[in-house]
């Protein structure tokens, strides 16, 4: 699709000039006499670019930028000035212009301040995108009791620098409380780094978690930053730590104590300002009497504990839970958002949720593809398994 330009100008003459300039480049180009009609222009419409001269009757190049400012704040503002209205155009500027071109205007500088103007745009906009799916990620969504409870637990502990040790079965969506306790604390701008403990074999945990130094090991072509030091400053969620091995426990264990690791193969000392937290499925406490796992490392973790019921455990949700992945998964698609009928939603509470969350969004998503304009109960019991 083209990108289009509203060019703003008293004269009729540069007007044109810009307009045949920048349409034989490809862009869709819109004109606008004075400041009150490029204004309507601007409300009505959604501009890639916008050129507005300084020196124009009814209202200036600054009323202009600073109603656009408001208006649509996103949009790239150039201002082109005459030589005499340089100190305006700084002006201008330092209220928000993306940049300002002399009069006459250098074709080449036009072009690229044009293009510059739009990257940046895309990446604002790109920007803005990632954060709502952050967001998104870390939605803590349910009002059942259970909820609640965890989102009040959130709220106190996530201030504080505490340990905090998340259980709940496969995909009840520990990693969303994890990140959720990120977003609410005091090291949000830090990074969030997750390990799946799980994922990685024994022989490599130390390694990932603790960094090595080149030719620690046969394959240790270079030097290797872990993620302990790749959190520095924010925090590190390890999942599934029931998997870890001893040796891997023992050591941060020690990280833990100290607050300083140790790559493989080295011997220095790094000092590391990382809060950790933890997950699994498993119950560690068994584990512990089975000498699977330390019980000196559980005590280190599980400063605060919470526990994440499974999708079974509260049915009282699942409205909330299937109108939220409607809603996301439509936006991923680009398509308008599909109602669910009364009984739909019956029929996905009357449900056994093997899979938690995780298999909910999945059921969602198949319902909203293969479904026609609403979800109806037929949907669900024709695309969902009931063999369970």
């Amino acid at each position: 699709m083209s990108q289009s330009i509203l060019v703003i100008d008293d004269e009729k003459a540069i007007r044109k000039t810009l307009s045949e300039i920048l349409s034989f480049e490809g862009f869709v180009v819109d004109e606008a006499a004075d400041g009150a009609e490029a204004l309507k222009k601007i409300k009505e419409s959604n501009y890639d670019c916008i050129l507005c001269d300084i020196k124009m009757p009814k209202m200036d190049g600054l009323e202009v930028l600073e109603h656009t400012r408001i208006e649509k704040p996103d949009t790239p503002f150039i201002v082109i000035s005459g030589h005499g209205n340089i100190e305006t155009a700084v002006e201008a500027v330092k209220k928000g212009a993306f940049d300002f071109i002399a009069k006459p205007p250098d074709l080449n500088r036009l072009l690229i301040t044009i293009r510059n103007a739009m990257d940046k745009k895309s990446l604002v906009t790109e920007t803005k995108q990632l954060r709502k799916r952050i967001a998104r990620g870390s939605e803590m969504v349910g009002d059942s009791a259970a909820m609640q409870h965890i989102k009040e637990t959130i709220a106190k502990v996530a201030p504080t620098d505490a340990r905090v040790l998340i259980t709940g079965d496969n995909g009840v969506g520990k990693e969303m409380v994890a990140r959720s306790l990120h977003e609410q604390s005091s090291r949000a701008n830090g990074p969030l780094i997750e390990v799946n403990c799980a994922a990685i074999p024994s022989e490599l945990i130390e390694s990932e978690l603790f960094g090595h130094e080149k030719g620690s090991f046969t394959s240790a072509i270079k030097q290797r930053i872990g993620k302990f030091e790749q959190a520095n400053g924010g925090t590190l969620f390890l999942d599934e730590i029931g998997d870890m091995s001893h040796d891997a426990q023992a050591k941060v264990l020690r990280a833990l104590q100290e607050g300083k690791i140790t790559r493989v193969g080295g011997d220095k000392e790094i000092k590391v300002d990382v809060r950790v937290i933890a997950a699994t499925n498993k119950d560690l406490m068994q584990e512990v009497e089975e000498k699977k796992f330390r019980l000196d490392l559980y005590h280190r973790l599980s400063v605060i504990l919470i526990h994440v019921p499974s999708l079974n455990d509260r049915r009282g949700d699942i409205a909330m839970l299937a109108e939220h992945f409607v809603n996301e998964i439509s936006e991923e698609y680009r398509q308008p958002p599909k109602s669910i009928e009364p009984a739909a939603i019956k029929a996905l509470q009357a449900y056994n949720w093997t899979g938690n969350i995780r298999e909910l969004r999945n059921v969602i998503e198949r319902l909203i593809i293969l479904s026609d304009k609403n979800i109806t109960e037929k949907d669900v019991q024709l695309y969902t398994p009931q063999t369970r």
